[in-house]
């Protein structure tokens, strides 16, 4: 299965085609909710425009992975949004919103030129965009006493763990997220003697740059 990516950040660009312009911005959106508004920001900035398409996937829950939605905002029927939407999919992308706005320059494109318009925009917006692999990792909480914390913790990081949190109370308290919970749980019992037995709570993702 081929890992999802997001964006690091907002990308945008602009083409010409036979002299109607299409400006393309993609942004992240950690929700529909997000994405939505950037949508409504981006009609907001360019008021001149005569279409603001959309495409934009992001995850949901774990009952339902995934939210993927595409407008053509009253261009010809499937010649914007899908076409955007495409793009996105084809470079494994999520939580990302991509909107095109265009500015008519007299001349019609038909439906084959404005998919290709479309679609070449947010495409074209991508070349500058850093991306960044979504590794799906356990959490893990572990119980400690303070004087061998640190040094737990160094080994962890060196295995490539990333350490969400640690707290001190009567004993401290270090929450970890493994790509592979069970290795790290025995490499856990190797460094305490068997006397730590970190337990799972859940899971989350991290973003790793390509």
């Amino acid at each position: 299965m081929i890992p999802l990516r997001t964006i690091a950040g907002r990308v945008e660009c602009e083409i010409e085609i036979k002299k109607s312009r299409f400006v393309a911005v993609v942004d992240r959106a950690a929700s529909e909710a997000d994405a939505r508004v950037m949508i409504e920001c981006a009609r907001k900035a360019d008021p001149a425009a005569g279409h603001h398409c959309s495409a934009f996937m992001v995850d949901a829950s774990s009952t339902d992975p995934r939210i993927e939605r595409s407008n053509d905002d009253g261009e010809p029927g499937g010649t914007a949004g899908m076409p955007m939407l495409e793009v996105l999919r084809g470079h494994h992308l999520t939580n990302v919103v991509a909107v095109v706005s265009r500015y008519f320059g007299g001349t019609k494109l038909g439906t084959g030129g404005l998919a290709r318009a479309y679609s070449g925009a947010v495409t074209e917006a991508l070349t500058g965009a850093a991306f960044l692999t979504r590794e799906r990792r356990e959490i893990l909480t572990l119980e400690l006493d303070h004087a061998e914390v640190g040094r737990v913790e160094s080994e962890l990081r060196g295995h490539g763990v990333l350490v969400v949190g640690t707290s001190y109370a009567a004993r401290a308290v270090l929450t970890v997220a493994a790509a592979n919970a069970d290795s790290i749980s025995a490499l856990v019992a190797s460094l305490t003697a068997g006397r730590v037995a970190p337990v799972r709570s859940g899971h989350m993702y991290v973003e790793i740059p390509d």
